[in-house]
């Protein structure tokens, strides 16, 4: 297997605004134009004054802060304060954002960014309220920013934490370069559950350990309309173009229960072709299914794929669910992305995920992460497989906190991993789903 892989770095890039996407910039009051191509969008103000909003159609959400309380106007729900989480702690500015459905107040205070108010507009939209649809393309092109005296910064949103990495490879499995530096992609954290959530592209220098925020994707539904913050994305170049494979975690919400058993969320993996520059700017695809073979496995939800093409045949890596949250990796291959056989799966496992495809001597090996709700003598560790999904061993490296993936690849003679910790971020109103920190491993 790999050598010893040791910690060399920690990153942890936190932004409301992506500084490469900023869009207004002023310190003039006003509203101004702001088209957006996704539901995922900030605004931030350069002093204390206020309110600060975003609007989208006949809707406005405003960011106030008045003796030290933070409040979120929202039309049909009104003007709403956390009880416990409202008030301000030495707040040098003032945020708005919308992540999906959720708009979110915020403070700018020492510690960073404080979420202090938050709202899910699909509770507006299930009531007596003004009707709002987040996704509808038609309403984003024509969104706009409201700024106070001393005017602020506007521009799509960014993140609060980065996980779910993968490199970003040609079909055979190696990293992408570009003047010697490699790209990744990773689930930008959301104010909030999977739902606030979207995909990202940064560049990553190997020498400096430094991450580049680059690109932002989004993905429209086979079977729906709108605009959707799907992640947990694998980004390939193959045959002149991309192929982007993700999880539809962008509308995702625990399932019910039905006569005790989980009922299915939808939860899949989708697939994208483009000829654009995925790697800058902003960039809405259309998908499709990837039909991935669960036959016997009773899976109800499948995600996280890595797609590599070796020998003429594809392999692909992903993950099942029997239920929320019992899941193991598996692997299946074909001559087509639409024509997959399954090879193998882990089904023993419960609590593993972040199925990783890699090359190691001449050999194909399956990674995987055993998080610490597995089985006693599975927890917090890297398993490797076979492509039969057979055990064969364990990754030698340092296991972070929450789910970390094994997104291992051989750079310049030395093997480098870029993963994740469940380190929250931007306070304690916004509950799991915040996390995490880039943690940069690396052998000796």
């Amino acid at each position: 297997m790999l050598p010893r892989l040791e910690i060399v770095r920690r990153l942890r890039p936190v932004d409301l605004v992506a500084p490469g996407s900023v869009q207004v910039d002023t310190d003039r009051a006003g509203e101004v134009a702001m088209p957006a191509v996704a539901p995922y969008v900030a605004a931030t103000t350069a002093g204390l004054d206020g309110p600060v909003a975003l609007h989208l159609g006949e809707h406005r959400f405003a960011a106030s802060l008045t003796d030290g309380s933070v409040s979120l106007d929202v039309p049909g729900a009104g003007t709403l304060r956390s009880r416990r989480f409202h008030r301000a702690e030495e707040p040098t500015g003032l945020g708005v954002s919308l992540t999906g459905t959720h708009v979110t107040a915020w403070s700018r205070e020492a510690a960073g960014w404080v979420a202090r108010a938050r709202h899910d507009l699909r509770e507006v939209a299930s009531g007596t309220g003004p009707q709002v649809d987040t996704r509808d393309e038609d309403a984003l092109a024509g969104m706009g920013v409201e700024l106070p005296v001393g005017g602020g910064t506007a521009g799509r949103f960014g993140q609060l934490g980065l996980r779910d990495t993968r490199f970003v490879t040609g079909d055979d499995g190696r990293p992408v370069r570009d003047d010697g530096a490699l790209w990744l992609t990773a689930t930008s954290a959301g104010p909030g559950f999977f739902d606030t959530a979207h995909t990202s592209v940064w560049r990553f220098d190997p020498e400096a350990l430094e991450v580049t925020h680059s690109a932002d994707l989004f993905f429209r539904r086979p079977d729906r309309p709108g605009v959707f913050g799907d992640h947990a994305t694998h980004l390939v170049r193959a045959d002149g173009g991309w192929l982007v494979a993700t999880s539809t975690w962008g509308d995702f919400e625990a399932p019910t229960t039905r006569a005790g058993r989980r009922t299915s969320a939808g939860l899949r993996v989708t697939l994208a072709e483009s000829d654009t520059d995925l790697l800058r700017g902003a960039h809405v695809l259309d998908t499709r299914e990837l039909p991935l073979p669960v036959d016997g496995l009773g899976s109800i939800a499948t995600w996280d794929p890595h797609l590599v093409r070796r020998d003429g045949e594809w392999l692909v890596g992903f993950v099942s669910a029997r239920r929320f949250f019992d899941f193991h990796p598996a692997v299946a291959a074909g001559p087509t992305l639409d024509d997959l056989r399954l090879l193998g799966a882990a089904s023993d496992r419960t609590s593993t995920e972040g199925t990783t495809l890699v090359e190691v001597d001449g050999r194909m090996a399956v990674l995987a992460s055993d998080g610490r709700d597995s089985r006693r003598g599975r927890r917090a560790r890297f398993p490797a497989y076979d492509l039969t999904m057979t055990e064969t061993g364990t990754l030698d490296a340092p296991y972070p906190t929450n789910l970390p993936w094994p997104t291992v690849a051989e750079v310049d003679g030395r093997w480098l991993m870029v993963t994740f910790n469940g380190r929250a971020a931007g306070g304690k109103l916004l509950g799991y789903g915040t996390h995490g920190d880039l943690v940069v491993m690396r052998s000796s």
